[in-house]
C-alpha cells in the first residue's frame, strides 16, 4: 500500500502511535486527493466528485461520515490494497450533517467508484442510514447518480439479492421526512428507484435517467440503446419525472439547498415587491390567456419563489415560495394552455403537489382561473374520470392551511376542484373584480339552457348574436360581486390586498391537528 501524507506530525507533546498513524493514513485514501486520476477524469467529463458536491451543499465542519472505510465486496478476487485504494467508501459517501443551519442527512454515491453501482456494503450503509433518518426524522439530500446494481461483488453470497432492505426503508420515508435527490449524468436501475422514490427529483441537462440501463435494454431484446438516449432530460421534465431542471451540479446544489429551505420552517428577513402590479395582470377580457408566473412571483417574497415541473401539464403551475418568511406552496391554472381547462396530466400534477405540502406541514395557495373540467372523447380516453378525481380527493384530505383566490373564471367541477371542493372548503376564499363564477361555462350555459329558443332563429348569424347577447346578460349575473352578496365566496379583493391577506389567514390559523392514523405517504406521481 503507498503511504499518504496525513495530518498528524509526531513530537515532543505527541509522541508517535501506530494505531493512530494507520487510521489516519487509511482516512487519507478515502478523500479525492488520494486519487487525483479519478478525479481529473471526473472533471474532465466536466463533472464534480461525491465529496465536492457535499462539501458545496453542507454547513462548513458539519459533515460526520458514515462508513468511510467500507470497500467493495471483492476481496476474493482482487487484492485488498487495490480495494482500498480504488473502492473508497464502497462507492457510497453518506452521514448527517446540518444544510442552511438545519440538521440534515446526506447521501452520495460515487461515479468514480465503479461507475457509482450499489454495493453489498453500500446497500448496508444506505440501511444504517435510512433507519438513523426516521429516528432522527432528518430531511435528506441524495446524490443519485450511477449504474444500479452492482453484479462484480462476489464475496458475499446472492442468488436473487431481493432480499436487500434498502429500497423499503427508503421508501417508507415517504411522507415522514422529505427527501431531494439530485441526478447528474447516468442514473439507471436501483439508483433510478432512489432518484424516483425521492419527493423532489433536481436533474442537470445531462442526466438520462431509466429503470434499466443499455446493458439490462439489450439483454431484455429491446435493441442496443446509448446511455445518453435511455431518459434524457428533455423526455423526463415533459413526463414529469424531473421536478427542476438545471444545467450543471453547482447549480443542482444550490438549488437542493434552496427547495431544502421551504422544509425548514420561516426565514427572518422578507422583501416584498409592488404589490400593486396585481392590479393589471390579469386581463379584463374572459378569452385572453396571460402568463400566471408573474402573479406568484409577486405575491412572494422576493426571488423566493422556485416552480416545479414546469414543462410537464402546464396548464396547472406548482410552486414552492414564501410570503413574509414562511413557506407556503401555489397552485395555480395558466390559460396560456388548454385555457386553463384541469387535464388528466395536471390534476395528477396538482393532487400530488397538494399530497407533499400536506405531509410537511406547508400551507397552500390556489389562485384559480379555469373553464373546468377538460371534456371530450380524447381527454376520457386519458382516464379522466378518475384523474380529475384525485385533484378533489387530495383537496379534502389536506390538513395544512389552505387559501383560494379566484382571479378571473372559477367555473363547474374544476372551480370546484382548485378549491378543495367547495368555496367553503378553504380557510379564506376570494376573488378579484376580474372573477366570475358559474356551474359551468357561460357560453355553453347559454346554449344548453336555451337551445329551443336558439334552434327557432332564421340562419346562423342571429343565433350567434343571440348567443352573445345573453352570454353577456349571463356574465353580468356572474361577476364575483353578485356571488359575494349570496356569500358564496368570502370576500371581492382589490388584488392589491391579496398578499396581506394571505399573510394575515396564515398567522390566524392554528397548527394543524395530529393526524389520526399513521403518516401518509406522498405519491412518487
Amino acid at each position: 500500500m503507498r503511504r499518504w501524507q496525513y495530518a498528524r506530525v509526531p513530537n515532543d507533546e505527541q509522541p508517535e502511535r501506530h494505531d493512530l498513524d494507520e487510521v489516519l493514513e487509511r482516512r487519507a485514501l478515502t478523500q479525492d486527493a488520494a486519487r487525483p486520476e479519478a478525479v481529473e477524469r471526473r472533471h474532465g467529463s466536466g463533472a464534480r466528485t461525491a465529496r465536492e458536491n457535499i462539501e458545496d451543499l453542507v454547513d462548513p465542519g458539519s459533515f460526520v461520515e458514515y462508513g468511510r472505510f467500507a470497500i467493495a465486496a471483492q476481496r476474493a478476487r482482487r487484492d485488498l490494497d487495490d480495494l482500498i485504494a480504488r473502492t473508497p467508501a464502497d462507492g457510497l459517501v453518506a452521514g448527517t450533517a446540518s444544510v442552511n443551519g438545519g440538521p440534515c442527512a446526506v447521501l452520495s454515491y460515487d461515479y468514480t467508484v465503479l461507475a457509482g453501482t450499489q454495493g453489498v456494503f453500500g446497500h448496508l450503509k444506505k440501511d444504517r442510514l435510512f433507519e438513523l433518518i426516521e429516528r432522527m426524522r432528518l430531511p435528506t439530500v441524495f446524490y443519485a447518480e450511477g449504474g444500479g446494481g452492482r453484479p462484480g461483488d462476489t464475496d458475499h453470497p446472492v442468488v436473487s439479492a431481493l432480499d436487500v432492505r434498502a429500497f423499503a426503508l427508503w421508501a417508507s420515508l415517504s411522507g415522514l421526512v422529505p427527501r431531494i435527490a439530485v441526478v447528474a449524468g447516468r442514473c439507471f436501475a436501483g439508483n433510478a428507484v432512489i432518484a424516483g422514490c425521492a419527493d423532489l427529483i433536481v436533474a442537470t441537462e445531462n442526466v438520462s435517467i431509466g429503470m434499466g440501463g443499455p446493458a439490462m435494454i439489450e439483454g431484455g431484446g429491446l435493441g442496443k440503446v446509448d446511455p445518453d438516449d435511455v431518459g434524457p432530460a428533455d423526455v423526463q421534465t415533459r413526463n414529469g419525472v424531473i421536478d427542476l431542471l438545471v444545467p450543471d451540479e453547482a447549480t443542482a446544489t444550490a438549488a437542493t439547498k434552496k427547495l431544502l429551505g421551504y422544509f425548514q420552517g420561516p426565514t427572518p428577513s422578507a422583501v416584498e415587491t409592488d404589490q400593486s402590479r396585481l392590479r393589471d395582470m390579469v386581463p379584463e377580457r374572459q378569452r385572453r390567456a396571460y402568463n400566471v408566473k408573474p402573479i406568484i412571483e409577486t405575491l412572494a417574497d422576493e426571488g423566493s419563489a422556485t416552480f416545479l415541473r414546469e414543462k410537464f401539464a402546464p396548464e396547472m403551475a406548482t410552486a414552492l415560495a414564501r410570503i413574509d418568511g414562511r413557506a407556503v406552496g401555489f397552485v395555480a391554472n395558466d390559460t396560456r394552455y388548454m385555457a386553463g381547462a384541469i387535464t388528466s396530466d395536471a390534476a395528477d400534477k396538482a393532487a400530488r403537489f397538494m399530497q407533499l405540502c400536506d405531509a410537511f406541514g406547508i400551507p397552500l395557495v390556489s389562485l384559480v382561473d379555469t373553464p373546468g373540467m377538460m371534456v371530450g372523447p380524447q381527454a376520457e380516453a386519458t382516464g379522466l374520470v378518475r384523474h380529475t378525481s384525485r385533484l378533489l380527493v387530495a383537496g379534502a384530505s389536506l390538513r395544512v392551511p389552505f387559501i383560494a383566490v379566484v382571479l378571473r373564471r372559477g367555473y363547474g367541477l374544476g372551480g370546484q376542484a382548485m378549491m378543495a371542493g367547495s368555496t367553503h372548503e378553504p380557510l379564506l376564499t376570494v376573488a378579484w373584480p376580474s372573477a366570475h363564477m358559474g356551474p359551468m361555462g357561460l357560453e355553453g350555459a347559454v346554449k344548453l339552457a336555451l337551445r329551443k329558443e336558439l334552434e327557432a332563429l332564421p340562419d346562423d348569424a342571429a343565433r350567434e348574436q343571440r348567443v352573445r347577447e345573453l352570454t353577456a346578460a349571463a356574465e353580468q349575473n356572474a361577476k364575483a360581486l353578485n356571488a359575494a352578496t349570496l356569500f358564496e365566496i368570502d370576500d371581492v379583493i382589490d388584488p392589491a390586498e391579496t398578499r396581506g391577506l394571505i399573510a394575515s389567514t396564515l398567522r390566524a390559523a392554528a397548527q394543524p391537528a395530529e393526524p389520526t392514523r399513521g403518516h401518509r405517504f406522498v405519491d412518487t406521481w
